[in-house]
């Protein structure tokens, strides 16, 4: 467990005696190809580990083997430190930190700095706590953000639960708690809001990080000021020119390869083309799916794609370990293969590809070939957690019409438009006809629907989205909708998106898909309607009908389930819908869902 794992030190008397030959080590990884990420060299060196912890390394580790000491013949493999995911949401992995902890392990992941800041919108401090204490009986290191905006936006949403200055100084107290989570509310900062600052003055009191959100293109004044208020990094660059504006604004870059976020290669020339310091550029992943993780890796393959977009591979290395580490305040703990720091190593037999062969942790191997070797343990999630989906009445067709401007028979529409692979979305407009009162959506554009499910009014908020591609009779419904996680359902007919509304209610949360009446998919979630404590292969397994089911409705998207998730998140820009109507997010106002000209 993290809160008994003997700090630096309570160690260093062991540590010593094995370095000077005193004493003998746990471990010793003998005719391996260390990474030095501290010089960014490659040296023909051995690793010798004592309680957890690195004690020497050097050409030579014969001095400190013993009878009982374990060696691990590495065959001139290379060891790399442990990899570190600089920013990301376990919930988005529709898993538990237990059950996200073994999908990744086998990646070569050994260290994750979170933000639950999706359960604090549905549980508040108290889910932030269950994340935080189930994060520390982990095998690996998981260190806990507290969250910042719930609601990110206030005025503009509803949460099920507020978080205040109150209970960010309270956190800043908890073992596991390393920092502020992503200060979505740009614009407060900006504005000197006295919440968002007592809650950035709380953390930094604390001597802890403050994690930033800066959605807005604008890299004038405006971006100053919200580098001022305090925030130390940003992972919401989607260019060159952003992830430049950062570093110079002494912030961290930090560049993003989620399931649905490619902001690596628009970003990273900044270090292979301008020849910028790459030390101020930290690898994350924000959001990634069950299915990414099971199918096609974590942090390896964030590290693969940087090395494809032309970064050298001990570069980006380093932006995904002691960079990382760096930024925390923790380069003295982990983050490098280095005496005194964690004995977090993977041994791999190429820097390109990344193959992940062995993981050690903490000086204990816990994946091999692919493997976990450890176990994850769960904490006993109590039932309230389990009973977050409140609809407060049975939905019906009805629910979701559109009503038209009297004596129309055709209207000019605002439309939320779907961007394949990026956060933002484009702030469209249709003209679409009216039947019987009732605006139509037709051809490319279909309805989106906001469910209240915190508070039981039964309130719904209609409005159109365009970009799925979905075609004939459907609906698909997901209660992960960032970040105030009502309910979001999107659909071509309103009797299969009530009936897909009610199912999540009725099964407590998820995300189902409806095709001419009938579920084709579902995906349970039934702690905070977020995540699921099963195995991850069963969750990526149910996920992975789920996007089958979506295409086989129409939609051709590349991991078009996370843009679905994102549709009420009401700080990226640029039109987004909510429980308080649309929302324009390029001046942080409700909107009329239909134009001027109507």
């Amino acid at each position: 467990m993290e809160t008994s794992f003997a700090s630096w030190a309570e160690s260093a008397p062991r540590l010593i005696a094995v370095a000077a030959g005193r004493e003998p080590a746990d471990t010793v990884i003998r005719g391996g190809k260390l990474v030095n990420v501290q010089t960014r060299e490659v040296l023909d060196w051995d690793v010798a580990i004592v309680a957890g912890r690195f004690a020497y390394i050097g050409a030579d580790a014969s001095h400190t083997i013993g009878d009982a000491t374990q060696i691990i013949e590495a065959e001139s493999r290379y060891l790399i430190p442990g990899l570190c995911d600089g920013h990301m949401h376990i919930e988005s992995g529709m898993l538990t930190p237990a059950e996200f902890a073994a999908a990744v392990v086998p990646h070569g992941t050994t260290t994750m700095f979170t933000d639950p800041h999706e359960i604090a919108n549905v549980l508040g401090l108290r889910g932030v706590r269950l994340m935080h204490d189930e994060a520390l009986l982990q095998p690996i290191n998981i260190f806990t953000q507290m969250p910042s905006c719930a609601p990110s936006a206030p005025g503009l949403e509803t949460t099920g639960f507020e978080i205040t200055p109150e209970d960010v100084a309270e956190a800043m107290s908890w073992p596991g708690i390393i920092g502020l989570g992503e200060m979505m509310n740009f614009p407060g900062v900006i504005n000197a809001d006295p919440k968002m600052l007592a809650e950035i003055a709380a953390t930094q009191n604390a001597g802890k990080t403050v994690g930033g959100h800066y959605a807005s293109p604008d890299k004038g004044t405006a971006f100053s000021a919200y580098v001022a208020g305090g925030p130390a990094d940003d992972h919401e660059g989607t260019n060159e020119a952003d992830a430049i504006a950062r570093v110079r604004n002494g912030m961290r870059s930090m560049m993003r390869l989620g399931s649905a976020w490619y902001d690596v290669e628009s970003q990273i020339t900044a270090v292979t083309e301008k020849g910028l310091d790459p030390r101020n550029f930290i690898l994350c992943t924000d959001d990634c799916h069950s299915g990414t993780l099971v199918n096609d890796g974590h942090m390896n393959r964030v590290v693969r794609h940087a090395v494809e977009c032309g970064c050298d591979p001990l570069i980006a290395l380093q932006m995904a370990t002691i960079n990382t580490a760096t930024h925390f305040g923790l380069e003295r703990e982990l983050g490098s293969i280095a005496p005194g720091r964690r004995a977090d190593v993977v041994l791999t037999s190429d820097l390109k590809s990344l193959p992940i062969e062995r993981v050690i942790a903490r000086g204990e191997t816990v994946a091999e070939e692919g493997t976990l070797t450890t176990t994850c343990p769960h904490l006993d999630w109590p039932d309230d957690s389990r009973k977050t989906v409140h609809l407060g009445k049975t939905l019906a067709a009805q629910d979701f019409e559109i009503q038209s401007p009297e004596g129309r028979n055709r209207v000019h529409a605002r439309v939320i438009g779907v961007v394949e692979n990026q956060a933002p979305t484009e702030a469209l407009t249709a003209d679409l006809p009216v039947e019987n009162g009732i605006v139509e959506a037709t051809g490319p554009v279909a309805q989106i629907a906001l469910v209240e499910r915190h508070r039981a009014t039964g309130d719904v908020v209609n409005a159109f989205v365009s970009g799925f591609g979905y075609t004939g009779k459907m609906a698909i419904a997901s209660t992960v909708a960032h970040d105030s996680h009502h309910m979001i359902v999107v659909g071509t007919d309103r009797a299969n998106m009530a009936a897909a509304a009610n199912r999540l209610g009725k099964v407590g949360g998820g995300v189902t898909v409806y095709k001419n009446g009938v579920e084709i998919a579902l995906v349970e979630l039934p702690i905070a309607g977020l995540m699921s404590d099963s195995p991850a292969r069963e969750v990526a397994a149910k996920a992975d009908a789920m996007v089958a089911a979506m295409a086989d409705c129409g939609c051709t998207l590349n991991n078009a389930y996370m843009q679905h998730s994102l549709l009420a998140l009401v700080v990226i820009p640029s039109l987004r819908i909510s429980d308080l109507g649309l929302v324009d997010v390029e001046t942080f106002q409700l909107t009329d869902l239909f134009g001027d000209d109507t």
